[in-house]
């Protein structure tokens, strides 16, 4: 298994480089926090959105991490009826 190291000079998109183009961004926005898809771009390169520094707060990141979990068991679910 490997150790990850969360480094706090990090975009969250540099922190989930290695599945950001299998998920849908967009899609979990809206699902998991009520957003719109340009809101969770904004915070997965740490912008605001208005042009300054915008990361996601602790509260984001708890969701965001079981929203992640969460379509992990779906996936594995689906892969489970093959």
């Amino acid at each position: 298994m490997e150790i990850v190291q969360k480094q706090d000079n990090l975009t969250m998109m540099q922190v989930l480089d290695e599945i950001v183009l299998d998920v849908s961004w967009g899609r979990l926005s809206k699902d998991y926090f009520g957003k719109s898809a340009s809101w969770i771009y904004n915070k997965l390169h740490g912008r605001d959105g208005n042009g300054g520094h915008g990361e996601f707060s602790e509260k984001e990141k708890e969701i965001l991490r079981g929203a992640l979990v969460d379509i992990s068991e779906k996936i594995r679910h689906n892969a489970n009826k093959i």
